[in-house]
């Protein structure tokens, strides 16, 4: 990628941000949070690894569009129809019959571009034959390239069947493909998940007693070192209610995973504010979000300050007191805008906020990729929104006599989107 891929309209005039472009443009990023798969892993029709032009457009974000511009459909029965159709209809009512002028429209154009694919296209005969004629691993190699990419955190859940086989079978590794431990499967909605971890011969019982804790720990344990998985993530409502809930997840969270990670020396990652199901007839498409109480993550914090908790939150609302939060809790590391706050405006406003209050000690972006081609137009246009916040804070430094060079904004840039995690040591 280049600075002129980053500013297609052409040169700013301003050497600060063309420096801050050109670094960016350059940069080997680590994704710290997809929900993308080792290719290696197969599955059942390659359900794992998602690619293709109907795989894009039927990732749920289109599908919210849709239902608010075609009123007269019925999810349920819209849901049933062939992966082909539905991609077909939403082409043809967000693409067609209207200009997609949303964060991900417009994104699935630019990676048409990208590939060398027509976003003007009138049906997807093109992009459906780009895809059936490419080779997957040479895919891959592709989308890594145009995205700028080192390598891309999973998302992976041993309570999933087709991924579990993946891994007790084992599998050539992609070294691009890192395991993250993902907890949902196992602590959400108890005694839900007991069935599932008894099949696997964890000896946990319906009630949260020292034995269902202590196997829980332990199976947590034993999948991340068999994945060498980079940290563990869940994620969570808008309301904590530490310490005082007693709600089960929240039990097993601070009785069985916080030990566990202390335990493998290992960051938890905690995604917060999501509001599940507000309109459950949307399925995917149906989650809402709220404002989190930072107060109660706060006090998690310091009752486990040998444990490195990276954050990342939900709702607008909220930024500010997580900033001010990992001001006091150097074992707090904010990552990423994802899912609605994923777009221009948000990015800016989150970024230069916490420059001004943390300097460059978090994770500014992930992609949160579900589909492998996202990582093209998610990363061109994140390293594109990333641009003005930086390049304004790196001349005002200057301007204040310090010295700002190549150097200076590389070395910043990589700590905080390379592998280090926002340039803070692990615990």
């Amino acid at each position: 990628m280049t600075a002129s891929e980053l500013h297609p309209g052409g040169p700013s005039g301003d050497s600060t941000a063309d420096l801050v472009a050109q670094e960016l443009a350059a940069l080997p990023i680590t994704d710290v949070h997809t929900h993308l798969f080792d290719p290696a892993m197969g599955g059942p029709a390659d359900r794992l690894l998602l690619t293709g032009i109907d795989e894009l457009l039927t990732y749920h974000y289109h599908l919210a569009e849709l239902f608010r511009v075609r009123r007269d459909l019925d999810p349920e029965e819209f849901a049933v129809r062939p992966r082909a159709a539905q991609a077909d209809l939403v082409w043809q009512e967000l693409f067609v019959a209207r200009a997609p002028l949303s964060e991900v429209g417009r994104g699935v154009c630019e990676l048409l571009t990208a590939l060398g694919l027509d976003p003007n296209a009138a049906d997807l005969a093109e992009a459906r034959a780009f895809h059936r004629d490419t080779d997957r691993e040479a895919l891959v190699d592709r989308v890594f390239e145009l995205a700028g990419l080192t390598e891309v955190c999973m998302t992976n859940d041993p309570l999933d069947g087709i991924e579990r086989a993946a891994w007790e079978r084992g599998f050539d590794r992609d070294p691009r493909f890192v395991a993250a431990l993902r907890l949902d499967s196992a602590i959400m909605n108890w005694p839900q998940p007991v069935a599932g971890l008894r099949a696997l011969g964890v000896d946990v019982e319906e009630t949260l007693s020292e034995r269902t804790v202590t196997a829980l720990r332990g199976y947590l344990v034993d999948w991340h070192r068999r994945m060498d998985a980079r940290y563990m993530a869940v994620s969570l409502p808008p309301i904590l209610g530490y310490p005082d809930s007693d709600a089960n997840w929240l039990q097993l969270l601070v009785r069985a995973v916080i030990p566990a990670a202390r335990e493998l020396g290992t960051p938890l990652a905690l995604m917060i504010g999501v509001r599940r199901q507000v309109n459950p007839r949307l399925g995917m498409a149906g989650d809402g979000l709220g404002p989190t109480d930072v107060e109660a993550l706060e006090r998690l914090l310091a009752d486990h300050q040998d444990v490195r908790f990276l954050v990342t939150l939900l709702a607008r609302e909220s930024q500010h007191a997580l900033c001010v939060a990992a001001r006091k809790f150097a074992n707090l590391t904010p990552f990423g805008c994802w899912w609605f706050l994923n777009n221009e405006a948000m990015v800016d406003e989150i970024t230069r906020m916490r420059l001004d209050l943390l300097g460059p000690s978090f994770v500014p972006q992930h992609s949160d990729a579900r589909v492998l081609e996202q990582l093209v137009f998610k990363w061109r246009r994140s390293r594109r929104w990333l641009t003005a916040p930086f390049a304004a804070r790196y001349r005002e430094l200057a301007a204040s006599g310090r010295r700002v060079d190549r150097e200076v904004v590389r070395q910043d840039l990589t700590a905080m989107l390379g592998r280090g995690f926002g340039g803070q040591a692990s615990s």
